[in-house]
């Protein structure tokens, strides 16, 4: 820049296409700031905090334009206690299809008939990690990172698929997996009501009454999935696992607009991106929670801009994918959201 150039001196050079004046500000985080004034604070920032701030500006957008959502809840989020943030967003109508893993469906069930959670640890360095997982071995207690789950919760949720909801299946014999977790629903919210147990009926519980659909194309890779496969031998039911793409197409096709939710990737990303492969339109809004980074050329790290190579994205819609843990970022998503739509 010289005294003869006045026009770069506050960044306005007319030549250049992709610079525009916009300085990066300094984060300023004070005493009584809602959660909303940090996201919003992150604006002024750049790398994840501008990300997590556009996921804030895309999904209220989302939901003030009344699209149709459709959430993709991957990896074992229940475990990691968001079990009440999805069933809240059932319940207040901010999902209108959910698609998630066999393992979120069992935790969920397991914890509406009155099993629980527990905080648990990793191997220390005088404790090495094997001998640490032996001893949960013996103590019957399954490890889920830093949670831990007694081993009898699963009987208990075993007889409860006995009990409570293989025999409604059964008389249907073949049913879509979507009416699989219907029923699961709606036997999980019978029985955490009549046994009054304290903690919420949950996920599944709440799509049932509120008619949402949940699909779970992955659920043979799950306790659920294997207790279904194990009835299946002794009696006439069994899932049709290509019905449910009906359904859930037939919504895509239907709407009029369209945002996805992908918190995690593996296989429920992809159901809910690729339905839009057989729809007339494609999403207007996308927002992506992820650890996985885009490099390594995987499904769950990959950007929503590759989405929109394949047509699952309008070329116009807005979309934005955050790098980082989904059980940070997907409370602060939506309790951002929820101040700024109040």
């Amino acid at each position: 820049m010289t005294d003869q150039d006045p026009g770069t001196r506050d960044g306005h050079d007319p030549d250049r296409e992709e610079f525009a004046h916009d300085p990066v500000d300094h984060v300023a985080v004070e005493a009584g700031m809602s959660v909303g004034d940090v996201v919003s604070a992150y604006g002024d920032g750049g790398i994840g905090a501008q990300r997590l701030h556009e996921a804030v500006d895309i999904y209220v957008e989302m939901l003030e334009a009344d699209a149709s959502v459709f959430f993709a809840l991957a990896g074992a989020m229940v475990p990691a206690g968001m079990r009440t943030i999805v069933a809240d967003l059932i319940r207040d109508g901010h999902i209108d299809a959910l698609v998630t893993t066999g393992a979120n469906l069992t935790h969920d069930s397991i914890e509406a008939i009155g099993g629980k959670h527990h905080h648990g640890r990793e191997g220390t360095p005088d404790h090495s990690q094997r001998e640490h997982d032996e001893k949960l071995r013996t103590e019957e207690v399954d490890r889920i990172y830093n949670v831990y789950l007694p081993q009898e919760h699963f009987t208990l949720f075993e007889n409860h698929l006995r009990d409570e909801v293989f025999p409604t299946v059964e008389s249907e014999g073949t049913v879509s997996i979507q009416r699989f977790t219907e029923v699961l629903g709606r036997a999980n919210s019978a029985v955490n009501d009549g046994e009054d147990i304290p903690e919420r009926p949950g996920i599944a519980a709440a799509a049932f009454e509120h008619d949402v659909p949940i699909y779970c194309p992955g659920i043979q890779d799950s306790v659920l999935g294997l207790q279904a496969w194990i009835y299946s031998q002794t009696s006439r039911f069994s899932l049709d696992a290509l019905s449910d793409m009906a359904d859930l197409n037939d919504q895509a096709y239907e709407a009029d607009r369209a945002g996805a939710v992908v918190v995690g990737g593996g296989v429920p990303k992809n159901y809910v991106l690729q339905t839009m492969l057989v729809a007339p339109d494609a999403y207007d809004y996308g927002v992506q929670l992820t650890m996985d980074p885009p490099e390594t050329g995987g499904l769950s790290g990959a950007s929503l801009e590759e989405a929109r190579s394949w047509g699952k994205l309008q070329p116009s819609a807005r979309n934005v994918s955050v790098y980082a843990d989904a059980t940070l970022t997907l409370p602060l998503l939506v309790a951002a959201a929820r101040e700024r739509l109040d």
